[in-house]
């Protein structure tokens, strides 16, 4: 019987959800990291999306951690389309003749702009997903996750508060700035 719940907690649904999982800690890693080495702060637009990409990560953990469900990639799927329109409104706001966008591009293309890619690419990931997990044995989900997957879990989990800190910040308890330039509650204590 151990044998088994030793190589249960190696299953590939897992494995790929615990993969896109830290997909979403290095997408929220960057935004972060960026955040701070170029002062550039996220708008409210920006703000959403990294909800979003929380959301997303919230379900791909559920997975990883308690095994597929289909409520769990109903949530990694509604998260991603919220965060594709929130994604595509930014981008066609600044889509116009003349308007350099919001923020510095990396590899040519702002942030929200490959926001939108991701949110499409994690929809066809869970559609695949889905497909694959359909196919395997539902047996083998309850097996505790290995080191690996916790790992990746407490990386993530720390991400979210980290950016959660930030966002009190700059925004406080009321609603952000549309341009923001500083840190709300940090200017107020300098």
């Amino acid at each position: 019987m151990k044998s088994y719940q030793a190589s249960a907690a190696f299953t590939l649904p897992r494995f790929l959800n615990t993969l896109g999982l830290a997909g979403i800690c290095v997408v929220l890693g960057f935004a972060f990291a960026w955040q701070f080495a170029y002062n550039e702060l996220p708008c409210p637009l920006c703000l959403l999306q990294r909800v979003a990409f929380i959301l997303v990560g919230v379900g791909f953990l559920l997975n990883a951690r308690f095994g597929s469900s289909p409520l769990h990639y109903g949530v990694i799927i509604l998260s991603a389309l919220g965060g594709a329109f929130a994604a595509g409104r930014q981008t066609l706001l600044h889509i116009g003749p003349g308007d350099a966008g919001y923020g510095s591009p990396f590899l040519g293309l702002h942030f929200y702009t490959w926001a939108f890619v991701a949110f499409v690419l994690i929809i066809i990931f869970c559609a695949l997903l889905l497909m694959i997990d359909r196919a395997q044995s539902v047996l083998s989900s309850s097996a505790s996750p290995n080191v690996f997957v916790r790992l990746v879990m407490w990386v993530f989990l720390l991400l979210v508060a980290a950016n959660g800190v930030s966002t009190l910040l700059e925004c406080g308890f009321g609603a952000c700035p549309d341009n923001p330039t500083n840190y709300l509650w940090l200017k107020q204590t300098l």
